[in-house]
């Protein structure tokens, strides 16, 4: 859990982040080599597709996060933002993602997620769920939704509000065209 405020709670996937880190590192000790030796049109093509490649892992694996303030619920998905005020969620619960329920919709969180084999040993009842177990740890988050609906339901008003993942996907866009336009100056 990180917080932005003390009246902020952010919940995500350390498994997720310590992953999209180790392959951000790779990436860039990989564009490191590319910049230093292959100062060519194929070196620019090969940089930006390892770029690409960075972008893509911290879109998957660094990016999702559910967010819980005072006036909404923030769900960052892969390339989509929802911005849930808390008049409108009317539930949330856990199947292998995080859903959060309106009255018009229901939103996947990616943020918080069970892991397989947890829910393998839920699922055969053989041993017990150690305390650290995703399944615990996404109750905790669904526990806090609902402690934050009854708490600032009646305190945040307005819509729903999704919005494109917009810096990412113009990064995302820029490398592409790079690659292209190295691709066919090679």
């Amino acid at each position: 859990m990180k917080s932005k405020s003390p009246e902020s709670e952010q919940y995500l996937s350390a498994s997720n982040r310590i992953t999209g880190t180790i392959v951000l590192v790779i990436g860039a000790l990989g564009l490191l080599d590319v910049i230093l030796e292959w100062r060519t049109a194929t070196g620019v093509l090969v940089g930006s597709i390892i770029a690409i490649f960075m972008v893509l892992a911290y879109v998957g694996l660094m990016r999702p996060s559910v967010t819980l303030d005072p006036e909404h619920l923030l769900l960052r998905n892969h390339l989509r933002d929802h911005r849930i005020p808390w008049s409108k969620v009317t539930g949330a619960d856990v199947t292998d993602l995080l859903r959060v329920h309106t009255d018009a919709n229901r939103y996947r969180a990616p943020g918080v997620q069970l892991v397989m084999r947890d829910l393998r040993k839920q699922r055969v009842g053989g041993r017990k769920l150690a305390a650290d177990s995703s399944i615990s740890k996404a109750d905790i988050v669904v526990n806090r939704i609902e402690s934050h609906m009854e708490q600032y339901a009646g305190r945040s008003e307005g819509d729903v509000v999704t919005a494109w993942a917009r810096p990412e996907l113009i990064v995302l866009a820029v490398l592409a065209v790079i690659a292209v336009v190295a691709a066919i100056l090679r």
